[in-house]
């Protein structure tokens, strides 16, 4: 990928003020490298703030040709802006590219954008669309194509379009706002925000952001695939598997850089880790999507080292607020008092990450305050729960047959059980679980990282929104995440973020036990495939050595 060269228009003003915290220690260098390039920075530019050169990437040599398979799910596939599952994404991105990627070091940087800029207090973005790209039928790719992806993100009368709740500051009444957006030239457009929105354009790299070309009708996007990518879908049967192979006729923009795979196919090889591995040992694949457990080292044992992602990614087990009897704040924080987050990290995910407060921000998020989490009480728990009549009911935690998910819930139970609160365990196939994801009362879910901890509370917690499996709703919760997504300075927005957690602490909305480190295993010649935080599979970069 190319980028340009930084100059003094690079440097961002609060960008000098992120890089003088990072030296102080008060944020990581992933967090400034998010923060900094959010705004524009490049990350040449904003490594030379820290006093740092850029890394470099290891020499390796790529050869052109080969195929690989992947250990992958494939779900049924439905209008890019209501993906709910990164590998519904993964699928398309040899087609379907982004404005902007999530990098490994925590930095944003361009795709079909070439450069972004913002000013000062970050409600006015300029975006410069990358020359020279076209879609695979033709069309050249311009700043009016870019303005149609926007409108549509902002579309909140399509059901589950999640990135109406990224949209908010350019969005009105449900549709974009009028002078919102405003195309300056074929290359060049400006985002004009109601409101400060600093993670406007890291949104713009979350997985249902992929850019369609403006005749796609929001149906299948592999039926008639024009992207501005180098591949076409071959195949995809959902539940068994998909081919991708590279397009003869059309020129990518980053032409040699790139594309160095004949084809890939994805594998579904359902949730027991333990068909992966068989499939490894017989060469039925080359590497998986994600592996966790004792099976990181099975896998290294055959043959296939692992690569580590240190991320946000989680697991929420969590009230349905909707129904009774998670309406009743005090049994939902009678809940969270039984359960010991330690013991849950140990064996529902053999203690490869660190204990989780239930508030879902994450201390590797900018904007992370010390709250100090729900205190374990088991003995209190209990009182709690016969305070409230219910101390012959039975709770029922659901959860999907997915190894690492049912041990955590399996945990969560067990610890309930033990206070002396009737609990049952359900634990469902994976396509009976998802068709009815958001109106279980007491289930789990898997969330992916987002670099902000802002994002994920948008996407989740904050009323109405697609996502909210807790059927929460606060107006101080509200008012307040708006008010932290206008905020730059960190020391500011922590104590916005305080007052949020606490919100979400006092009203025992979620058990959230622990943070994620992420594997993927390989095979010794595939290169370019290490995990990725936020589980991107960039299949046009993949290759074999």
């Amino acid at each position: 990928m190319t980028h340009k060269k930084p100059k003094a228009t690079d440097l961002h003003p609060a960008a000098r003020m992120y890089a003088r915290e990072c030296r102080e220690g008060k944020l990581s260098r992933r967090e400034f490298m998010t923060r900094a390039t959010a705004l524009g920075v490049t990350a040449p530019a904003a490594y030379g703030l820290l006093g740092l050169a850029a890394p470099q990437a290891k020499a390796q040599t790529p050869q052109m040709g080969g195929s690989l398979r992947m250990q992958m799910d494939i779900r049924a596939q439905r209008d890019p802006r209501t993906w709910d599952w990164s590998e519904l994404a993964n699928v398309c991105r040899g087609w379907l590219e982004y404005l902007v990627s999530y990098e490994r070091d925590g930095s944003v940087q361009p795709v079909l954008l070439e450069s972004w800029e913002a000013n000062e207090d970050a409600t006015v973005y300029t975006l410069n669309v990358r020359p020279g790209v076209t879609w695979n039928n033709g069309d050249a790719f311009t700043s009016a194509d870019v303005a149609h992806n926007i409108a549509r993100w902002c579309d909140a009368s399509v059901e589950g379009n999640s990135m109406a709740g990224r949209m908010t500051a350019i969005s009105e009444d449900g549709q974009l706002r009028d002078g919102a957006v405003e195309i300056v030239d074929d290359l060049t457009l400006r985002l004009h925000l109601s409101s400060p929105d600093i993670a406007i354009i890291v949104s713009m790299a979350d997985y249902p952001a992929a850019v369609v070309h403006p005749s796609f009708t929001g149906d299948d996007p592999t039926d008639n695939p024009i992207g501005t990518g180098p591949y076409l879908p071959v195949s995809h049967s959902t539940g068994i598997g998909a081919v991708i192979e590279r397009n003869p006729n059309h020129t990518w923009w980053n032409e040699g850089n790139g594309a160095y795979l004949d084809r890939i196919e994805f594998v579904d090889l359902g949730t027991d880790p333990a068909a992966w591995l068989a499939a490894a040992e017989g060469g039925e694949i080359d590497l998986t999507y994600e592996t966790t457990g004792d099976f990181i080292d099975l896998f290294e044992m055959i043959g296939m080292p692992s690569s580590e992602a240190i991320t946000a990614a989680t697991i929420a087990v969590r009230f349905n607020q909707s129904q009774e009897p998670y309406q009743n704040a005090n049994v939902r924080r009678a809940l969270q008092m039984a359960v010991n987050n330690e013991i849950v990290l140990e064996l529902g995910y053999n203690d490869l990450g660190i204990v989780a407060e239930n508030h879902h921000v994450c201390p590797i998020h900018p904007e992370y305050a010390e709250t100090g989490g729900t205190p374990f009480d088991p003995e209190q728990a209990r009182a709690m729960i016969e305070a409230e009549g219910l101390g012959d009911h039975e709770f029922e935690l659901i959860s999907i047959d997915d190894d690492w998910q049912s041990a955590t819930c399996d945990s969560v139970a067990a610890q309930i059980r033990a206070a002396g609160i009737n609990i049952s365990r359900t634990i469902l196939p994976g396509a009976t679980f998802w068709n009815d994801w958001l109106n279980y009362p007491f289930s789990a879910t898997n969330w992916a990282m987002r670099p902000l901890g802002v994002q994920v509370l948008n996407l989740a917690y904050r009323g109405g929104v697609a996502w909210n499996e807790t059927g929460f709703e606060n107006a101080e919760f509200d008012a307040l995440l708006d008010e932290a997504n206008g905020i730059a300075d960190a020391d500011e927005r922590r104590e916005v973020m305080a007052q949020i957690q606490q919100i979400l602490l006092d009203e025992g909305v979620v058990i959230q036990p622990y943070w994620r480190s992420l594997y993927r295993n390989a095979r010794p010649n595939v290169l370019n495939a290490e995990m990725h935080p936020v589980f991107e599979v960039r299949y046009q970069y993949y290759a074999l050595s």
